[in-house]
Protein backbone atom coordinates (compact mmCIF):
# COMPACT_ATOMS: atom_id res chain seq x y z
CA UNK A 1 0.00 0.00 0.00
CA UNK A 2 1.76 3.61 -1.10
CA UNK A 3 1.91 6.14 1.81
CA UNK A 4 3.93 8.91 2.61
CA UNK A 5 7.52 9.11 3.68
CA UNK A 6 8.13 12.76 4.10
CA UNK A 7 8.68 14.93 6.88
CA UNK A 8 5.11 15.57 8.72
CA UNK A 9 6.00 18.75 9.73
CA UNK A 10 6.65 20.14 6.08
CA UNK A 11 2.76 19.81 5.20
CA UNK A 12 1.92 21.63 7.83
CA UNK A 13 4.64 24.33 7.07
CA UNK A 14 3.21 24.25 2.96
CA UNK A 15 -0.10 24.65 3.89
CA UNK A 16 0.23 27.34 7.04
CA UNK A 17 -1.62 26.36 9.31
CA UNK A 18 -1.39 23.18 11.89
CA UNK A 19 -2.90 19.82 10.86
CA UNK A 20 -1.84 17.58 14.12
CA UNK A 21 0.10 15.05 12.22
CA UNK A 22 2.95 14.79 14.99
CA UNK A 23 0.89 14.40 18.04
CA UNK A 24 1.66 16.50 21.65
CA UNK A 25 4.50 17.94 19.45
CA UNK A 26 2.01 20.14 17.91
CA UNK A 27 0.74 21.84 21.17
CA UNK A 28 4.13 22.17 22.15
CA UNK A 29 6.67 25.60 21.59
CA UNK A 30 8.33 22.82 19.49
CA UNK A 31 6.48 22.79 17.20
CA UNK A 32 8.37 23.38 13.32
CA UNK A 33 5.25 26.04 12.12
CA UNK A 34 5.82 28.11 15.27
CA UNK A 35 9.81 28.06 14.75
CA UNK A 36 9.09 28.79 10.67
CA UNK A 37 6.13 29.42 9.39
CA UNK A 38 6.88 30.46 6.11
CA UNK A 39 6.80 27.45 3.22
CA UNK A 40 9.19 24.51 3.41
CA UNK A 41 12.45 24.70 0.71
CA UNK A 42 15.40 26.94 -0.59
CA UNK A 43 12.77 29.54 -1.62
CA UNK A 44 9.67 29.38 1.17
CA UNK A 45 9.95 32.93 2.26
CA UNK A 46 9.64 33.97 -1.87
CA UNK A 47 6.69 32.38 -2.49
CA UNK A 48 4.57 34.24 -0.07
CA UNK A 49 2.51 35.87 -3.09
CA UNK A 50 -1.18 36.25 -4.30
CA UNK A 51 -2.54 33.16 -5.46
CA UNK A 52 -5.11 32.30 -8.08
CA UNK A 53 -8.33 31.06 -7.33
CA UNK A 54 -7.76 27.41 -8.66
CA UNK A 55 -4.28 27.95 -6.33
CA UNK A 56 -6.62 28.78 -2.80
CA UNK A 57 -8.95 25.64 -3.58
CA UNK A 58 -5.91 23.52 -4.53
CA UNK A 59 -4.45 23.98 -1.01
CA UNK A 60 -7.44 23.65 0.83
CA UNK A 61 -8.24 20.27 -0.94
CA UNK A 62 -4.46 19.60 -0.04
CA UNK A 63 -4.98 20.50 3.37
CA UNK A 64 -8.00 18.59 4.13
CA UNK A 65 -6.42 15.23 2.28
CA UNK A 66 -3.48 15.61 4.33
CA UNK A 67 -4.53 16.28 7.89
CA UNK A 68 -6.60 12.83 7.59
CA UNK A 69 -4.28 11.27 5.66
CA UNK A 70 -5.53 9.99 2.72
CA UNK A 71 -3.88 9.55 -0.70
CA UNK A 72 -5.81 11.69 -3.90
CA UNK A 73 -7.51 8.43 -4.98
CA UNK A 74 -8.65 7.45 -1.55
CA UNK A 75 -9.83 11.33 -1.14
CA UNK A 76 -11.76 11.70 -4.24
CA UNK A 77 -13.33 8.18 -3.40
CA UNK A 78 -14.72 10.06 0.03
CA UNK A 79 -15.33 12.92 -2.00
CA UNK A 80 -17.97 11.23 -4.51
CA UNK A 81 -19.42 9.14 -1.20
CA UNK A 82 -20.21 12.84 -0.13
CA UNK A 83 -21.80 14.16 -3.93
CA UNK A 84 -24.55 11.30 -3.86
CA UNK A 85 -25.60 12.14 0.19
CA UNK A 86 -28.50 14.33 0.60
CA UNK A 87 -27.61 17.91 1.84
CA UNK A 88 -24.48 20.10 1.16
CA UNK A 89 -21.78 18.31 -0.60
CA UNK A 90 -19.00 19.88 1.58
CA UNK A 91 -20.44 19.62 5.19
CA UNK A 92 -21.21 15.79 4.12
CA UNK A 93 -17.26 15.14 2.64
CA UNK A 94 -16.14 16.76 6.55
CA UNK A 95 -18.86 14.20 7.98
CA UNK A 96 -17.49 11.59 5.85
CA UNK A 97 -13.85 12.25 7.05
CA UNK A 98 -14.55 12.70 10.45
CA UNK A 99 -16.34 9.47 11.16
CA UNK A 100 -13.45 7.42 9.75
CA UNK A 101 -12.65 4.92 12.37
CA UNK A 102 -8.64 6.16 12.07
CA UNK A 103 -10.03 9.65 13.15
CA UNK A 104 -13.04 8.74 15.97
CA UNK A 105 -9.73 6.74 17.82
CA UNK A 106 -8.04 10.16 17.41
CA UNK A 107 -10.66 12.71 18.39
CA UNK A 108 -11.36 10.43 21.13
CA UNK A 109 -7.73 10.89 22.59
CA UNK A 110 -7.00 7.03 22.24
CA UNK A 111 -4.39 7.96 19.81
CA UNK A 112 -1.50 10.55 19.86
CA UNK A 113 -2.63 11.05 16.32
CA UNK A 114 -4.43 10.09 13.09
CA UNK A 115 -1.40 8.66 11.76
CA UNK A 116 -0.93 6.66 15.50
CA UNK A 117 -4.53 5.96 15.21
CA UNK A 118 -4.56 4.06 11.70
CA UNK A 119 -1.54 2.36 12.95
CA UNK A 120 -3.80 0.81 15.96
CA UNK A 121 -6.80 0.60 13.96
CA UNK A 122 -4.55 -1.75 11.29
CA UNK A 123 -3.31 -3.70 14.14
CA UNK A 124 -6.33 -4.89 15.24
CA UNK A 125 -6.95 -3.23 18.62
CA UNK A 126 -10.54 -2.01 18.05
CA UNK A 127 -13.75 -4.01 17.55
CA UNK A 128 -16.88 -2.15 16.81
CA UNK A 129 -19.91 -3.39 17.93
CA UNK A 130 -17.98 -6.07 19.31
CA UNK A 131 -16.58 -7.07 15.95
CA UNK A 132 -12.95 -6.67 15.12
CA UNK A 133 -12.06 -4.16 12.12
CA UNK A 134 -8.87 -3.09 11.35
CA UNK A 135 -10.04 -0.67 7.81
CA UNK A 136 -9.20 2.71 8.91
CA UNK A 137 -11.69 3.91 6.64
CA UNK A 138 -14.49 2.22 7.93
CA UNK A 139 -17.06 4.54 8.32
CA UNK A 140 -18.59 5.05 12.31
CA UNK A 141 -22.27 5.33 12.11
CA UNK A 142 -24.50 6.74 14.96
CA UNK A 143 -24.78 5.13 18.08
CA UNK A 144 -22.16 2.99 17.26
CA UNK A 145 -19.78 1.49 19.85
CA UNK A 146 -15.88 1.24 19.41
CA UNK A 147 -14.03 -0.61 22.26
CA UNK A 148 -10.63 -1.46 22.47
CA UNK A 149 -10.46 -5.34 22.42
CA UNK A 150 -9.96 -7.33 26.01
CA UNK A 151 -6.37 -8.47 25.60
CA UNK A 152 -5.02 -5.53 24.07
CA UNK A 153 -6.07 -3.54 27.83
CA UNK A 154 -2.49 -4.17 28.85
CA UNK A 155 -0.50 -2.42 26.60
CA UNK A 156 1.72 0.47 27.59
CA UNK A 157 -0.69 2.77 25.30
CA UNK A 158 -3.84 1.85 26.47
CA UNK A 159 -2.66 1.77 30.38
CA UNK A 160 -1.70 5.77 29.52
CA UNK A 161 -5.10 6.20 27.44
CA UNK A 162 -7.19 5.10 30.93
CA UNK A 163 -5.09 7.68 33.01
CA UNK A 164 -6.66 10.31 31.18
CA UNK A 165 -6.21 12.66 28.31
CA UNK A 166 -5.85 16.12 28.25
CA UNK A 167 -7.26 16.38 24.34
CA UNK A 168 -10.67 17.83 24.22
CA UNK A 169 -13.53 15.65 23.07
CA UNK A 170 -15.94 16.50 20.37
CA UNK A 171 -19.91 16.80 21.51
CA UNK A 172 -20.71 13.96 19.15
CA UNK A 173 -18.52 11.57 21.03
CA UNK A 174 -18.53 9.97 24.63
CA UNK A 175 -15.91 8.25 26.08
CA UNK A 176 -15.68 6.18 29.14
CA UNK A 177 -11.30 5.66 29.68
CA UNK A 178 -12.04 3.15 32.40
CA UNK A 179 -14.05 0.81 29.78
CA UNK A 180 -11.73 1.53 26.59
CA UNK A 181 -14.90 2.77 25.02
CA UNK A 182 -15.96 5.29 22.46
CA UNK A 183 -19.67 5.78 22.02
CA UNK A 184 -21.12 7.94 18.99
CA UNK A 185 -23.91 9.72 20.10
CA UNK A 186 -24.18 11.90 17.13
CA UNK A 187 -22.75 12.82 13.32
CA UNK A 188 -20.52 15.18 13.62
CA UNK A 189 -21.67 18.77 12.72
CA UNK A 190 -19.95 21.66 10.63
CA UNK A 191 -17.75 22.73 13.62
CA UNK A 192 -16.31 19.61 14.83
CA UNK A 193 -13.55 19.67 12.86
CA UNK A 194 -10.83 20.86 14.74
CA UNK A 195 -8.68 22.79 11.91
CA UNK A 196 -9.35 25.85 9.78
CA UNK A 197 -11.08 24.38 6.28
CA UNK A 198 -12.74 26.46 3.74
CA UNK A 199 -14.72 23.18 2.31
CA UNK A 200 -16.63 24.74 -0.56
CA UNK A 201 -13.50 25.43 -2.09
CA UNK A 202 -12.70 21.91 -2.13
CA UNK A 203 -16.05 21.59 -3.81
CA UNK A 204 -15.33 23.80 -6.68
CA UNK A 205 -11.89 22.15 -7.40
CA UNK A 206 -13.83 19.09 -7.96
CA UNK A 207 -16.39 20.72 -9.94
CA UNK A 208 -14.01 22.32 -12.28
Amino acid sequence: MARYTSAACRKCRREGTKLFLKGEKCYSQKCALSKRPTPPGQHGQSRQRKMSEYGLQLREKQKARRAYGLLETQFKRTYNRATKMKGVTGENLLQLLERRLDNVVYRAGFATSRAHARQLVNHGHFLVDGEKVDIPSFTIRENQVVTVRKRSHNLEHFKIVREGSSRIVPKWLSVDADKLSINVIALPERDDVDFSLQENMIVEFYSR
